[in-house]
């Protein structure tokens, strides 16, 4: 559980790993909580992933977290139990995890496990997305701007959004498939793991249907970009006329004038942007406990770009 993330920043952390351990019990399983700080999270996941006996890892904290942990289960080949204490939650929302975490912790305690598709960036797992242009530049202004709580991230990101809208990004990109490839002026490029949904904050309605979703925003003035961040909030981005969407089942993007100091986002962390960028979908390639009256449902249909 990570104590830096989320909700769990003013939460007793030790009172609940017991009463967290006690659900589990009343479930017949045995959890051994430990909490520890952001810097400290990637080593004690793996040290716990590599011990004997452990079937499945149960990550507490922010979709930062989330997604490291799911990168460590993909490695390891256990399942993943997802705690939501961040701010949006995301994968969790893809599970159909609840997210008031006395209820997360009941359903993940008598849940299941099924398979779920995972991404990769370069070989750098994803759950949720990779994204290079605004929300890079949205992030790493949010990051410079201090809050102590999940209410004054909400609003650091806001402030962020004004900021970032400011000063919209134009830049190129290579889109290669073994199908087509193309060049393409943008002010954003987003890679899913599977197909964001609508009606709601950006999430996956379906984990299991094997394909990456592709956004690519057209660049257009700062107004039109603001009314495009105010439809993201409501959920109807998808009918912008500048927002186009693709699925495939593996893209490269190559950044021809990428500067040297340019970020991308991978699940709501900043990484370097590397000039060329391989992502694939693995299908079924992580363990996910889920509630037992929730299984991520694949589509009917499915029309996926041959890759």
């Amino acid at each position: 559980m990570n104590k830096d993330g989320g909700t769990f920043r003013t939460t007793e952390m030790e009172a609940f790993a017991r009463g967290a351990e006690a659900v589990f019990a009343e479930s017949g399983h045995a959890l051994e909580c430990r909490v520890v700080a952001g810097d400290e999270l990637e080593a004690e996941l793996e040290r716990a992933a590599r011990e004997p006996g452990v079937e499945a890892l149960l990550a507490g904290g922010g979709d930062g977290t989330i997604s490291a942990a799911a990168g460590i289960c993909f490695m390891h080949g256990i399942a993943l139990g997802v705690l939501p204490a961040g701010t949006m939650n995301l994968f969790a929302r893809s599970l159909g995890v609840p997210l008031q975490l006395d209820a997360a912790l009941a359903a993940i305690a008598g849940g299941d496990v099924v398979q779920v598709d995972i991404a990769t960036a370069n070989g750098r797992p994803f759950v949720h997305q990779y994204s290079v242009g605004m929300h890079s530049r949205l992030v790493r202004i949010r990051n410079g701007l201090t809050y102590r709580s999940r209410w004054g991230k909400m609003l650091a990101s806001l402030r962020a959004v004004a900021l970032a809208l400011s000063r919209p990004l134009k830049f190129e990109v290579e889109m290669t498939t073994r199908q087509s490839r193309e060049r393409r002026k943008a002010t954003a490029v987003a890679v899913s793991n599977n197909v964001l949904g609508e009606g709601h904050v950006p999430y996956a309605e379906a984990v299991d249907r094997g394909v990456l979703g592709v956004y690519v925003v057209k660049p257009m003035p700062s107004a039109e970009l603001a009314r495009l961040a105010l439809s993201l909030a409501f959920g109807n981005w998808k009918a912008h006329p500048l927002v186009s969407e693709k699925e495939v089942a593996q893209l490269t993007l190559s950044f021809p004038r990428r500067k040297a100091s340019a970020q991308a986002v991978l699940d709501g962390e900043l990484i370097p942007l590397e000039q060329r960028v391989d992502l694939r979908i693995h299908a079924g390639g992580l363990k996910v406990i889920v509630p037992t009256t929730e299984r991520p449902e694949a589509s009917k249909s499915a029309s996926v770009e041959s890759a």
